[in-house]
């Protein structure tokens, strides 16, 4: 199997791309953002936005690209209800970027070593190109309700539809029409629909560090096609295009259906031609065959459907876009934008593992989870700067340990850049020494955070204003102890009597007693003690 992926991804401007109407994702009134230039009408002119062909060139960068000191853009032609004009202001021969790659981890082990993060144990996937065009506008097509409910739906459609309404229909928002769109086409070498899947979600962990798209599939502003052909030689099978593919699951599950539909047409028509090669070039006694074609995908159903035998680029009659001049990148411009890329998702992972010796799964969280990252980075300097070296890569694994489980989970999805989130670097930091020094248990600590999630207030003042400070006197421990043994005589003879487990059952006793201010390793070493006389 041959699977390369053409990917849409909106970029993030103020504006359309040739024209000054707002480019804005949110909103939600139809035909709003719109002008005669967006619209099409004749006699407009575009202007290309500058902003949109920079972050362009600072993708194709990132990954690896070719920058050409000459680009232009072209017209595709070819006519929809979503493309006003009739054509599509895109690129064809002249790309800003090309020739780049991107190196994937194919791997599933959870373990990363250095060299695994190097890209050793990973695959370079080859980009043919990254070029820039419109995005089209967005057809609506509204669930077919009852009689009666239609009928409201469609009171202003009614009046001009001539009846129209009582057959399918579908509506036309230009509010899309025009935003800067770029597009990414990979070489046809990715091997497994898990590979696809990959590939697409560390490009759009690139495009949230380079900032140049929000890239949300929900919305729309990454979209995946995915090109798929089998063959049993190096020669490329039957290609088949999949659209509709709206999250990196449904990419997944989009390819293993149409591998598996591939693979069984193939298998039986084999039967009667001698072989899958004969069946895949003449088709079977039925008369299919696998065709050049667009199918959807069927999110609800897991399937694949046709809709329509795909084209090719010469159905589309490109020329050079009159209305606009060539592209001259100098390589000041290519140096200027390079300055402005920042450390990327798999250098970060190389220094995390370098650096801070965390495993795979940790780091893959702080890769994600971009705030999060930073913010860990921000406690660690903190940290540095107070404790000794020797003791650094112990503290930092508590403080992984707390961000990833009890941190996030009072996050509940937020981020901790967000304006509501009120626990800063240095007071995180010294929680993360209290803990470490012995000053405060691990439910203690759990209290302690939530107080601090609650108020930002410094871990040191809600210790001391709730009397939470951890009991290390021996002769407290033993009191309390003492209650607990008066009220859990049956735990005592069955720790007596061999049962491990009862130890247990006590410490978590005396926790109880002491509100967690005991401390856990005194209380095992007393608890043995007393047991044993």
């Amino acid at each position: 199997m041959i699977i390369g992926l053409e990917i849409h991804v909106e970029l993030k401007t103020k504006s359309k791309m040739f024209c000054s109407c707002l480019n804005d994702p949110d909103e939600r009134h139809p035909n709003l953002n719109v002008c005669p230039i967006c619209m099409g009408h004749p006699g407009t002119l575009p202007v290309i936005n500058e902003e949109a062909i920079r972050k362009t060139i600072k993708t194709g960068l990132a990954l690896n690209c070719q920058i050409p000191e000459f680009s232009k853009f072209d017209r595709k032609n070819y006519f929809y209800p979503d493309l006003p004009k009739g054509y599509q202001i895109s690129q064809y021969d002249m790309p800003l970027c090309n020739e780049g790659f991107l190196d994937v981890d194919t791997s599933a082990s959870s373990v990363l070593t250095l060299s695994r993060v190097e890209g050793v144990d990973g695959k370079k996937i080859r980009i043919r190109r990254v070029h820039l065009e419109e995005d089209t506008a967005r057809l609506v097509h509204p669930v077919r309700n009852s009689q009666k409910r239609r009928q409201k739906l469609l009171e202003g459609v009614s009046k001009i539809s001539n009846g129209v309404h009582e057959k399918k229909y579908s509506l036309v928002d230009f509010n899309r029409a025009g935003i800067p769109l770029m597009e990414l086409v990979t070489e046809p070498e990715l091997g497994s629909a898990e590979e696809a899947r990959k590939f697409a979600e560390e490009l759009h962990l690139i495009f949230h560090y380079l900032d140049v798209s929000d890239a949300d599939m929900e919305k729309g502003q990454m979209r995946v096609e995915a090109n798929i052909s089998l063959s049993q030689n190096s020669k490329l099978g039957t290609k088949v295009e999949i659209k509709n593919l709206n999250s990196f699951r449904s990419l997944e599950r989009a390819l293993n259906y149409e591998i598996e539909r591939q693979i069984k047409i193939l298998s039986a028509f084999a039967k009667g031609y001698g072989g899958p090669a004969e069946a895949l070039r003449e088709g079977g006694k039925s008369g299919k065959k696998i065709i050049q074609e667009t199918r959807g995908w069927d999110d609800i159903k897991g399937k694949t459907f046709s809709q329509r035998e795909k084209e090719e680029a010469h159905d589309y009659r490109y020329f050079p876009e009159p209305d606009l001049p060539p592209l001259h990148i100098t390589s000041q411009i290519i140096n200027e934008i390079r300055a402005e890329i920042p450390e990327l998702p798999q250098q970060k992972r190389e220094r995390f593992a370098r650096e801070y010796n965390l495993d795979k799964k940790e780091i893959d969280i702080f890769v994600y989870n971009k705030d999060l990252g930073e913010y860990f980075e921000k406690i660690i300097s903190e940290l540095l700067a107070n404790i000794p070296s020797e003791n650094l890569f112990k503290l930092i694994k508590l403080t992984s340990n707390y961000l990833i489980t009890n941190l996030q989970g009072l996050l509940k999805g937020a981020s901790v850049s967000g304006k509501d989130f009120l626990i800063t670097p240095e007071n995180f930091s010294e929680f993360i020494n209290l803990i470490y020094d012995g000053k405060i248990s691990s439910k203690i600590a759990k209290m302690v955070l939530e107080e601090m999630f609650k108020t930002g207030a410094d871990p040191s003042h809600i210790i001391e204003e709730k009397g939470l400070i951890q009991i290390t006197d021996e002769t407290e421990i033993e009191k309390i102890i003492k209650e607990v043994f008066l009220k859990n005589q049956k735990a005592v003879q069955d720790y007596k009597k061999g049962k491990e487990t009862a130890l247990q059952f006590l410490i978590g006793q005396v926790m109880t007693e002491s509100r967690g201010k005991a401390n856990p390793e005194i209380v095992r070493k007393i608890l043995k003690q007393k047991l044993a006389e």
